[in-house]
């Protein structure tokens, strides 16, 4: 019997990235997937891009598994709810949600300094990236509570405060970050887990054309940046929210943020190829980075771990004013 069996799944932003890697390890463990986005066959997103969720949710049937194609937009609250409602008309239970949608918006590529940055976009952005998951947790929420199980996950970007790239990639990574944590708070009580899950060095279809490679020839993209030696397929970071979700004592891990490559040495899972990338423990190669980048980066995690401090240390002084 499959970990997952008769557990039932959504996974919002489903089209591709990390979450296409989710729904496939979700399905490959059991599930049954409910694949949503905006991309269809015919009918893409605003990204322009080629991968729709009907590819996903063949691939998952593919590979031995059962899922759903459904177009949602997350940002219109009218169409989540319809959705919620039809997989407790169809399934009587949820157990997963993982929120992916917007991972690789384009409003948010930019990667410059905050007093340099294009905000044209900006309501936007935080509309499609911030907004759509509180809306989609939201409704998702009641399924669990009345279950008394079940687990949400946040996918964010990097295991730290800082996400880099621009003010609103960061403040909508740091965002999720906290979300997750804020929910966990609410849903403990009631026998739900919420947490925020990020991947390594993302093999995406974006980062793979960035790199002028393929699934096949990945390796090749050392040439440009010897980092993407230790990079991940989507599927890694699938598997790592497949482990947390058949895990009977996920609410330990309540609240918490969580990585690809710390849930492998914990599991025991491995990568698409066997293998297991570790980003945490990858010594970063900084020699293309000019030094005044790194210097803010030092900055920066200093700055981090001075606030961390501090908050901790005002936190451990609140709980103890908690009757």
């Amino acid at each position: 019997m499959k970990p997952l069996e008769g557990r039932v799944a959504l996974v919002a932003g489903a089209t591709r990235g990390a979450g296409r890697g989710i729904a496939r390890a979700l399905g490959e463990a059991g599930a049954i997937v409910y694949c949503s986005g905006r991309s269809t066959a015919g009918n893409p997103s605003p990204y322009n891009r080629p991968e729709t969720i009907d590819e996903t949710a063949a691939m998952i049937v593919r590979d031995g598994g059962q899922a759903i194609a459904v177009r949602v937009d997350h940002t219109k609250e009218a169409e989540v709810e319809a959705l919620v409602g039809r997989i407790d008309r169809e399934q009587g239970h949820l157990d997963v949600l993982a929120n992916c949608v917007a991972g690789e918006d384009p409003m948010m590529r930019q990667f410059v300094s905050f007093w340099k940055t294009d905000l044209t976009n900006g309501e936007a952005a935080f509309r499609q990236a911030i907004l759509s998951h509180i809306i989609t947790a939201k409704h998702v929420a009641p399924l669990m509570i009345r279950a008394r199980r079940g687990l949400i996950v946040e996918v964010t970007e990097g295991d730290t405060l800082s996400a880099g790239g621009n003010p609103l990639t960061q403040t909508v990574k740091l965002a999720l970050k906290g979300h997750a944590l804020h929910m966990a708070a609410e849903l403990h009580q009631h026998g739900v887990a919420a947490l925020a899950i990020v991947p390594g060095f993302l093999r995406s279809e974006t980062m793979l054309e960035h790199f002028r490679v393929t699934e096949a020839t990945w390796r090749d993209g050392d040439k440009k940046d010897k980092n993407f030696l230790v990079s991940e397929s989507p599927l890694y970071v699938g598997r790592g929210v497949a482990a947390l979700a058949a895990d009977p004592n996920i609410l330990e891990r309540n609240g918490q943020l969580v990585s690809s490559w710390e849930l492998a040495r914990a599991y025991g899972f491995t990568d698409a190829d066997g293998t297991q990338p570790d980003w945490g423990a990858h010594a970063i190669d900084w020699s293309a980075f000019p030094p005044a980048f790194i210097q803010m980066f030092r900055d920066g995690t200093m700055q981090q771990i001075a606030w961390l401090k501090g908050v901790s240390a005002r936190t451990d002084a609140f709980l103890r004013k908690i009757p």
